[in-house]
């Protein structure tokens, strides 16, 4: 699948990356997990961490996939408000999911600071503001929802918001100590740690084939080496490419774009440099980075079409450019990298962990959406203690087998 096209920034920040190499003999392990971006690392890691034999397969090279696109926003809420959710599937159970949430906020941040690569993983503040007049019950009802569960938001007038921010909005929600990171740096991160503990990593290693067996999972790469890997359990992380192996009613591709800006010499009227975005559908998001420059992403279409979502690339750019100059009409901003690409979502705003009876042995992982890192925290976790403690009290919340809300 063609994942993203444009001009990718990620890889710039990286000197030296690790090399993988292709799987060259026939190997057993405890677990397979089938591709190397953000899900698949961290469940190898939590895995491994745990004294498992792991072996990681990507069907290109480490880190050339969905990763390098990935703006790496760390934020609790995503595109379906927490109070949508709650009025779905009930507030205990959406309670629970917003404290795995910030659970896996927090682990995020204790993970990084152990990886052998520096993941830049810094804490932001986050503005959640109301695009129209419209939209304030909505923000204040999220607003009295999370603080509810005491989570660490506010809820900001226009006022408050003039006071330290170049422009004007209606109200907005303001939460503490979120988060944004280097996607492929953390990923690199992850996988040499699994490597430190005795895992495997391969490369341009593509799955192409399978054996349907009760005792355990039997794999086979492609040809002409066509090896097999035999595991007690298989993870499916392939991402957006998951459907490859098996499609799911309750998921769903779309195409989004991002641009980042050349280095800004001046950030200091961006308030605390918060992660910023919007109550509006398709909503505009933006944060900076170390080296001062600005991610603007969103613009979200409705295409599954590579071809029809790169044509819209350069428009997309100059739109994103210009929603933060309305934004901060002082910073003088300019694109320097631009992409379009492909961004999988649940139906019901919710991640998912899937089991399939044609696949025995095997989960797939499905930490879709706007706020993809945190729901791949919270999803590895809870696979982790599925297979090395045979069950985990939070897996009904993600299962696919969850009843399916759409509204």
């Amino acid at each position: 699948m063609d994942l993203q096209s444009g001009k990718l920034y990620w890889p710039t920040t990286v000197r030296n990356p690790p090399v993988y190499p292709s799987l060259a003999e026939d190997i057993q392990c405890d677990v397979l997990v089938i591709g190397a971006g953000i899900s698949g690392s961290l469940c190898a890691y939590h895995l491994a961490e745990r004294g498992l034999k792991v072996a990681v397969v990507d069907k290109r090279r480490i880190g050339e996939g969905s990763t390098s696109a990935n703006t790496a926003v760390i934020q609790l809420s995503g595109e379906k408000s927490f109070v949508t959710l709650a009025n779905h599937y009930g507030e205990h159970i959406i309670s629970r999911h917003v404290h795995l949430c910030w659970e896996a906020l927090n682990e995020l941040e204790d993970i990084c600071m152990k990886l052998p690569i520096h993941a830049q993983f810094v804490r932001r503040d986050s503005l959640y503001y109301a695009s129209s007049t419209e939209d304030i019950p909505s923000i204040h009802k999220e607003y009295d929802f999370l603080s509810r569960l005491g989570l660490p938001v506010e809820l900001w007038n226009r006022e408050q918001i003039r006071a330290v921010y170049p422009f004007d909005k209606p109200a907005a929600l303001y939460s503490y100590n979120e988060a944004e990171l280097n996607p492929l740096k953390f990923v690199y991160g992850l996988l040499e740690r699994v490597k430190s503990l005795g895992g495997s990593i391969y490369g341009e290693t593509e799955i192409t084939g399978r054996r349907k067996d009760m005792k355990e999972a039997v794999f086979y790469t492609a040809a002409p080496r066509r090896h097999q890997i035999k595991a007690q359990h298989v993870i499916i992380a392939a991402g957006n490419e998951n459907r490859d192996f098996q499609s799911e009613k309750n998921a769903d591709m779309i195409s989004s774009y991002a641009v980042i800006t050349k280095p800004v010499p001046d950030l200091s009227s961006w308030y605390k440099r918060t992660l910023i975005w919007e109550t509006a559908r398709p909503y505009v998001y933006m944060r900076t980075t170390p080296d001062n420059r600005v991610i603007i992403g969103g613009m979200d279409k409705d295409t599954t079409i590579p071809e029809a979502r790169d044509t819209k690339i350069m428009r997309s750019r100059d739109k994103l450019m210009e929603a933060f100059h309305k934004l901060f009409p002082d910073i003088p901003a300019e694109p320097e990298y631009w992409l379009g690409g492909f961004l999988s979502k649940t139906h019901d705003g919710l991640p998912m962990i899937g089991r399939y009876e044609a696949y025995p042995h095997s989960y797939m992982v499905m930490g879709y959406g706007d706020t993809a890192i945190l729901y791949n925290a919270v999803l590895s976790r809870v696979l982790a203690d599925v297979i090395t403690e045979g069950s985990s009290p939070d897996l009904s919340i993600y299962l696919n087998t969850r009843p399916l809300h759409t509204d």
